[in-house]
């Protein structure tokens, strides 16, 4: 890394802890995990800067040590909350003083369970888990498959390439990171006459006599072969919650053919695996044919022009924009993460069609369907990512401001924001990006063989466990470990933990997570057959939301346990929910 890198990630991370230290101190008990994990990444970084000779030393250790002691501060409280939960008198300090590098590289919890863990069972764990993850995917290594990298820019051509070698297979298979993604190219291969199926957590659409099939990557099949598989937005390969996934379709997919479509940072990782793999490969690069054009201008909010899309990172902002568009006669789509894709694309095709100007949007447009877009506006240029609020990377700025140009519409594009951030962004957009540098990597079910230990603990220990090849990274598993503390008192076997442990919710809803632990005592408790269906609510925007994620879950779990459930139900209730959501957007009624 470069001196003047290297001082600015410092500076970053300095500036940025009395920020983090002011929301760990406000929030709830319940989302310290998510906060230890933030703070450990933060020492991390600073360990990795502590040996940079032009540095500071005296300012290097104040920084790490407020880090340090607020993560001390974290801990305690999290393994207060372990010993009530558990009856248990374990100490702090007991637990940190033999295992300090472990202590911050893991967290608190990792290693008080991970320490009193048999020395038997880590031999266990030899014998299931395979010093190379390749070696987990046993047919797929007896596969003869060849690799194509379709690597670049955004908005090139990628995956519309990829999708032609596909289009022309006996049989493949598309793998989205997004439900609209996967519902897009279903149905555009349809319409083609291409006999194509859907697999999403959502859905399952059949079509009679089908070869193709379009689905979510984590639906993906590894029993099944194909001719063409199209595996898209490699890039999150390296996203600690879901980068699983993409690894596993990558080492474990039969195909003749892979194509995988995404961002120019991950050539030199995907090459490292590929090679790793012995097999054939092929890289082809795409760059823009369509200049993108930074503007000096600072965008005003009434200087919007038919074309625009407003990119916020909140909810609360986009909406708030929405209405003030409203009120000046503007009329504008609006994406943001909790919309429905039913409503999404209904969003997306009033914009397609002009009815709607401008395009109101969260960094949810970075991915997927490429619309009409002139100018893409940054209207701030920080986001919170779950765990911290920080400035957009290099990539996120050429992933969201890569859209504006759309070929064959405009001959430009053009990307603007609102304040002084223009020298940021155009920063962003020239720089060459960090590499990612690792595939995150996840359990396999392989883990039900290890005996003697409950699966949180297995969970843990394998966690701890330090990969032997330096390009893979274990995936973070604290929403695991979550779930796993919530079921506890339920004392249920294992194969069913590991199921539930599995189902996708966000755990950041109290709602959510509440009709997840009634539908357990439904059926484990009252020992019913089927679900109850969740009830409708007050009309309101953040309730409908809600509840179209409640039918999400009643679906998901009725089909991870295979229940009894009303399908009719949850797809025509679905619509309904979209198009009532739909109307508020459009009418901009949101409270």
């Amino acid at each position: 890394m470069k001196i003047g890198a290297i001082e600015r990630n410092f500076r970053k991370i300095k500036n940025g802890f009395n920020q983090m230290d002011n929301i760990v101190r406000h929030s709830k008990k319940g989302a310290l995990f998510e906060h230890e994990v933030a703070i450990r990444k933060k020492l991390k970084e600073l360990l990795e800067l502590k040996d940079y000779k032009n540095c500071n030393k005296d300012e290097y250790e104040l920084v790490y040590k407020d880090y340090l002691q607020l993560l001390n501060y974290v801990s305690k409280i999290i393994l207060e909350g372990y010993n009530l939960k558990n009856n248990s008198h374990f100490k702090f300090q007991d637990i940190i003083d033999n295992n300090f590098d472990g202590y911050v590289r893991s967290g608190i919890i990792t290693i008080l369970v991970s320490e009193h863990i048999p020395i038997l069972v880590a031999k266990q764990f030899d014998k299931v888990f395979p010093s190379n993850p390749k070696n987990e995917y046993k047919s797929a290594r007896s596969f003869k498959r060849k690799i194509y990298l379709h690597l670049g820019d955004t908005n090139t051509g990628k995956t519309y390439n990829a999708m032609e070698k596909l289009k022309s297979s006996s049989k493949g298979i598309y793998l989205s990171p997004l439900r609209i993604l996967a519902l897009e190219n279903f149905e555009k291969l349809n319409e083609e006459g291409i006999k194509c199926s859907l697999l999403t957590g959502e859905e399952e659409i059949i079509v009679e006599g089908f070869k193709h099939v379009c689905c979510t990557i984590e639906k993906l099949d590894l029993k099944q072969s194909y001719e063409v598989s199209v595996i898209d937005e490699i890039q999150m390969i390296g996203d600690d919650l879901r980068g699983a996934a993409w690894t596993r379709a990558l080492l474990g997919i039969r195909s003749d053919e892979i194509h995988i479509c995404g961002a120019e940072n991950t050539k030199q990782l995907l090459i490292e695996i590929i090679e790793d793999l012995g097999e054939e490969y092929e890289i082809i690069t795409y760059k823009r044919t369509i200049p993108l054009i930074v503007e000096d201008n600072a965008f005003s909010y009434r200087s919007a022009k038919v074309g625009d899309a407003l990119v916020a990172f909140s909810k609360k902002k986009v909406l708030e924009l929405a209405y003030y568009y409203k009120e000046l006669g503007i009329k504008a789509s609006i994406i943001y993460g909790d919309l429905p894709p039913e409503v999404r694309k209904k969003q997306y095709q009033l914009f397609l069609k002009k009815e709607n100007t401008i395009l109101i949007t969260t960094d949810a447009i970075g991915m997927g369907v490429n619309l009409p877009i002139k100018r893409i506006i940054f209207m701030d240029i920080k986001k919170y990512d779950g765990r911290e609020f920080r400035y957009l990377s290099s990539q996120e700025v050429k992933q969201i401001g890569g859209r504006a140009g759309r070929k064959g519409i405009y001959d430009k594009g053009y990307v603007l924001s609102f304040g002084s951030n223009q020298d940021f962004i155009r920063d962003k957009l020239n720089i060459e990006d960090e590499p990612e540098e690792k595939a995150v990597i996840g359990p396999s079910e392989e883990i039900l063989k290890i005996k003697g230990i409950s699966l949180k603990e297995k969970l843990v220990l394998w966690s701890t466990r330090e990969e032997k090849i330096d390009f893979y990274t274990k995936m973070d598993i604290t929403e695991y470990i979550m779930v796993l503390d919530y079921i506890k008192k339920y004392r249920l076997e294992e194969k069913i933990e590991w199921k539930l442990m599995r189902i996708p919710f966000d755990l950041s809803k109290d709602g959510l997570v509440k009709a997840f632990l009634s539908y357990i005592d439904e059926i484990f408790i009252l020992k019913n057959e089927e679900l109850n269906k969740p009830t409708y609510p007050i009309k309101e925007l953040n309730e409908l939301e809600i509840y179209y994620q409640k039918i999400n879950l009643y679906y998901s779990f009725s089909k991870a346990l295979n229940l009894q459930f009303d399908e009719n139900w949850v797809y025509e209730e679905r619509i309904k929910v979209s198009e009532h959501i739909n109307e508020l957007l459009i009418g901009t009624k949101f409270y």
